[in-house]
């Protein structure tokens, strides 16, 4: 499989709580309670709090609310990032880097709808801004939705994040690029809403553990911004409001390690590159491990020419003790990868997320 990126990729690295037992249809701001926008909207993403506005910059971030009324605004402050807005479950809107504005839904029958809005491509140059949903005159902002019991965290590079999987070609412009990544379809995304789960898509295209693709930004891998919530702002830490304890955690980085042959001039030769990328690899799954504890299932994807590698790694994390690192080789049989640039396509992210689910359902998650 051929992991290819474009222009686009250059600029990528140039650069819930205490319950609420109040009826379904109460209104938010009453006096006492907790104000700000995620006092009245869900979310399992990455951000950081500003109170009337939250920040973020991962693709496939999402946020759920719910109104009463003919209409629902959605306040948005984004130049980059392009968006779906679903209304009762069905996408009714796609905004294009929609920049400063509140976008209006309008026109909805007089009564309780829920509202989904979720970025849909990469952005890492740049950081998003959200101001929350607003209810059209004579409507109001209801109780949020509740988190989800289970929860799914997807780490990896273009393949997690969606590259291109909605576009009809192969060869595709850095403007057809944008308009065709979609995270909330991506294979992620997918395996997650059939398991009723809440997700982050911590994806970075272009990224491997220890060697990025073709060898560009040698001074950067995927691990120097997994911990951030801004990735275009050095040493920035996501801050984690306690609420985001997954159970499982799918890793899927090494198609930009080994995709390309290591060009003269970069510090590695085949093997210490795979050795390097092991090491590496062992030192990523036990930060992971620290960080979630060891009831949290951690699932790491082997596929082409690192699956071999992933299967060692794993193989020493088992014999360490630790039974919940589980392998997975991506079974690509019937893909067709006619997403950009050789990236799976839409067809291919419903094919892995049933497989996915499949391997996943035979785990003793206890969920």
């Amino acid at each position: 499989m051929i992991t290819a990126v474009t222009a686009l990729w250059t600029s990528l690295l140039a650069g819930l709580g205490a319950a609420d037992t109040r009826p379904a249809d109460a209104p938010e701001g009453r006096a006492g309670r907790a104000t700000g926008v995620l006092a009245r909207v869900h979310t399992a993403g990455r951000v950081k709090d500003g109170g009337n506005t939250v920040q973020y910059s991962w693709p496939g971030v999402y946020f759920e609310g719910a109104v009463r009324g003919t209409g629902v605004g959605i306040v948005l402050d984004d130049p980059a990032a392009d968006y779906d807005v679903q209304i009762d479950g069905a996408t009714v809107a796609t905004l294009v880097t929609p920049g400063r504005t509140t976008h209006w839904i309008n026109g909805l029958q007089d009564r309780a709808h829920t509202v989904r809005l979720v970025k849909r491509n990469d952005s890492p140059w740049d950081t998003s801004t959200f101001g929350g949903f607003v209810a059209a005159p004579g409507g109001a902002v209801l109780r949020k939705p509740p988190a989800r019991h289970r929860q799914i965290e997807f780490i990896g590079d273009s393949l997690t994040v969606g590259y291109g999987n909605l576009s009809a070609s192969r060869s595709c412009t850095g403007d057809q690029l944008r308009r065709t990544t979609n995270a909330d379809v991506s294979y992620g995304a997918l395996t997650a809403r059939k398991l009723n789960a809440d997700y982050q898509i911590n994806g970075y295209s272009g990224l491997g553990m220890v060697r990025n693709y073709n060898g560009g930004s040698p001074d950067v891998t995927y691990r120097t911004f997994y911990d951030r919530a801004l990735l275009n702002v050095s040493g920035d830490v996501w801050q984690n409001p306690g609420t985001w304890h997954p159970q499982l955690v799918v890793v899927n980085l090494g198609t930009n390690d080994f995709s390309t042959a290591v060009n003269p001039g970069e510090p590695w030769t085949p093997d210490s590159l795979a050795a390097a990328y092991r090491t590496a690899y062992g030192d990523f799954l036990q930060k992971l491990r620290t960080r979630y504890g060891a009831t949290t299932t951690i699932v790491a994807v082997g596929a082409g020419q690192f699956a071999g590698h992933v299967q060692q790694v794993v193989k020493a994390r088992n014999d360490a003790g630790d039974s919940r690192v589980r392998y997975w080789f991506l079974d690509d049989s019937g893909l067709d990868f006619l997403g950009c640039d050789w990236h799976y396509s839409a067809h291919d992210d419903r094919l892995i997320a049933d497989r996915l689910r499949s391997f996943v359902a035979g785990l003793p998650m206890g969920w």
